[in-house]
């Protein structure tokens, strides 16, 4: 396996999720055409049908378009699914977990607060 990837995860996945950063981060715009098939595997050292899968998952979700003969490319308004899916995903895979743990530790919703805030004021000092 290359060490650009985590073991946890599948490939395929990791791959697909390295070009929705790029869409949600700005570097890959509406209709801009994503690295090719070859390109990705001469860069990440994987197998050709690897990256295919990940690259297909963004075409069935409407992500990415294909141009027979040309390449593939982002498709219109695809930051903005990427966004609303990352924002629905982060209420379940965040903030769920932390509300019930906050609930056995007894903390309510002011000390939740309180502490999300703590957290963030340090994290933006150190930026």
């Amino acid at each position: 396996m290359s060490k650009l990837f985590h073991e946890n995860k599948s490939i395929f996945l990791q791959i697909k999720e390295r070009i929705e950063d790029q869409i949600v981060d700005g570097d890959l715009k509406e209709h801009d055409q994503i690295p090719s098939t070859t390109q990705m595997v001469q860069f990440y050292k994987v197998n050709h049908i690897t990256i295919s899968k990940g690259i297909n998952l963004l075409v069935e979700e409407g992500i990415i378009y294909k141009k027979r003969g040309v390449g593939m490319f982002v498709a219109k308004g695809a930051r903005d699914k990427l966004l609303n899916s990352r924002k629905d995903a982060f209420s379940v895979q965040y903030v769920l977990p932390m509300i019930q743990e906050a609930d056995k530790l007894g903390l309510s919703e002011e000390e939740i607060v309180s502490a999300i805030k703590k957290v963030k004021e340090c994290n933006d000092d150190e930026s």
